[in-house]
């Protein structure tokens, strides 16, 4: 039977400014490279209505990125845990600059649907190599969990960002020079990358070479997290997958799609620091534990975005998009301590491209919404976005009892086989 990879504490880095300067250039280049990801956010609105092949198009171009994008998290995973965190953020980065610049030169349709897959393979790449750096840079659980949870948030705002400015500079200069943007500050975080981060790995490379996703699916306690993760993030990511369709379906151009992802972004900018604080705390362990979090997290994405697909008007897709700011961040900060906490060092980056992938498989949904579109109208779309989010806080009782497992396991294990 596989058994889950032996937990290691993290190696961290002594000096204490280093290990800021590095965490906060990370988070930087994350919101970077999400304020400019053009062509992951307008992808849809790209394929239906810059090259006018409609919503149907659009949806099966999201469904084959989404694809991709679980494709090219696995692969990620892997190629941190064996290679680090320098050398795969410094080659991911690229082939993601790439798969820009291939999507500002496709028109034709098949094009577009090999460029979606290959754009989604390089969506959140990234990810797991950021997660494990922080991972080994900063030694307190509580500490990782809000820096995790900063790297959530460094990308909802990014997201909201590109959403904003993106709908204008869209409207008024078309999408391809968007795409060229994207694809430069994807080759900017590469730089940043291979000039910041130490060569080498932070594992025990031989180590990392023998865990494999068979051994870290042996986790029951992950199985449970990716389930809630799948479902809940089907709901947040309808911001950018669903919204869209939704809101090109009523008629409303980019600009107003931009309008509510700054609300969005206000909401975000607002709220963050003060939940954060409050469901993280400032000691040495997280406040609360992650499960009820992450339920209540779960619930509010799921009233938001069911809401936002009853609305018709730019204010209340608006005012929808803001009500989901609160389970964005509950959902981060769940997520966030759940690695912070419970990944093994020698394996971080495979348990950072599961929860990721998470996103990547919620990515699929938007052909299946454009088709309960014209079937059932508004109520189905609202009706299965619900069942998503229902299914996200059902998964939260299983996930308790594994990591109360888990943690009695650990309780009464010897020190010496923790080693």
């Amino acid at each position: 039977m596989a058994t889950a990879p032996t937990v290691l504490a993290p190696r961290t880095i002594t000096t204490a400014r280093a290990a800021r300067s590095v965490v906060w250039t990370l988070l930087a280049s994350s919101l970077l490279i999400k304020a400019a990801g053009f062509a992951w956010d307008f992808l849809g609105y790209y394929v239906a209505d810059g090259l006018g092949y409609g919503t149907t198009a659009a949806g099966a171009s999201l469904t084959t990125f989404g694809v991709g994008w679980c494709v090219g998290l696995a692969s990620a995973g892997a190629l941190t845990d064996r290679l680090g965190q320098r050398t795969s953020l410094s080659i991911v980065m690229a082939l993601s600059s790439l798969a820009c610049f291939a999507l500002a030169a496709a028109e034709s349709f098949p094009a577009l649907l090999l460029v979606s897959f290959f754009l989604g393979m390089t969506m959140e790449i990234h990810r797991p190599a950021v997660s494990a750096q922080i991972n080994a840079t900063i030694a307190g659980e509580a500490a990782r969990t809000r820096a995790q949870s900063w790297l959530y948030w460094s990308s909802n705002v990014g997201i909201a960002i590109c959403a904003a400015a993106g709908g204008y500079l869209a409207h008024h200069y078309g999408y391809k020079g968007l795409f060229v943007v994207n694809g430069l500050a994807c080759l900017v975080f590469a730089a940043v990358a291979y000039r910041v981060l130490t060569p080498g790995t932070t594992t025990d490379s031989k180590s990392a070479s023998t865990v494999t996703y068979r051994q870290v699916f042996a986790d029951p306690s992950l199985r449970w997290i990716a389930v809630a993760a799948v479902c809940g993030m089907t709901c947040a990511w309808g911001l950018v997958s669903i919204l869209p369709l939704l809101m090109t379906d009523d008629g409303l151009p980019p600009t107003s799609y931009g309008l509510a992802m700054l609300a969005n972004t206000v909401s975000v900018l607002a709220l963050t620091p003060p939940l954060t604080r409050l469901l993280v705390g400032s000691g040495d362990t997280p406040r609360y534990p992650l499960v009820p979090v992450l339920a209540c997290g779960c619930a509010i994405l799921g009233l938001g975005i069911s809401l936002a697909a009853l609305q018709h008007s730019t204010l209340g897709y608006a005012a929808a998009a803001a009500l989901l700011v609160p389970g964005e961040i509950a959902f981060s900060v769940a997520l966030g301590a759940y690695i912070s906490t419970h990944a093994p060092r020698n394996a971080t980056g495979r348990y950072q491209a599961v929860l990721s992938g998470a996103t990547a498989v919620a990515s699929l949904p938007p052909l299946g919404v454009a088709m309960a579109l014209n079937i059932g109208g508004r109520p189905l779309v609202a009706a299965l976005l619900v069942g998503s989010a229902l299914i996200a806080v059902a998964a939260c009782r299983p996930l308790s009892r594994s990591l109360n497992t888990a943690q009695q396991k650990q309780a009464h294990r010897p020190p010496s086989s923790a080693l």
